[in-house]
């Protein structure tokens, strides 16, 4: 059974898809390519900072479980991935743009708190 943290993780990996979708279309068939790139480096590493953040949590939550010390969930790991992707579009500038890359390491924070105010949103509906 997944708790409320993995329905989330869920669905924005499914968001984000669609949105990378969007980007790789924005990409081919409009002018602005760099910015189009950026956005798809930046939001593919976000995808994966969640999917790392999703199997920090999992481990997180077991030891909790367990009674066993609890591991980090992983905030260093996720903070050198985005210098990552940043080195990267600084050392291919013809390539990304720096500012669309930044937007797309956001996409994963975003989309987490768009779902969460929907959704809350929707629950409460439901209860009057």
């Amino acid at each position: 059974m997944q708790d409320e943290f993995q329905r989330i993780a869920t669905r924005s990996r499914k968001y984000i898809f669609f949105l990378l979708v969007i980007y790789v279309f924005g990409w081919i068939f409009l002018s602005f390519q760099t910015i189009f790139l950026g956005l798809i480096l930046g939001t593919v590493f976000s995808l994966y900072q969640l999917w790392l953040m999703e199997k920090k949590y999992v481990k997180f939550r077991h030891a909790l479980e367990q009674g066993q010390k609890a591991p980090s969930i992983g905030t260093i790991s996720r903070m050198a991935l985005a210098a990552l992707a940043v080195l990267i579009a600084l050392q291919f500038p013809e390539y990304f743009q720096i500012y669309s890359v930044i937007i797309g390491l956001m996409t994963m924070y975003v989309v987490i708190i768009i779902d969460f105010f929907v959704f809350h949103y929707a629950h409460n509906r439901e209860k009057r």
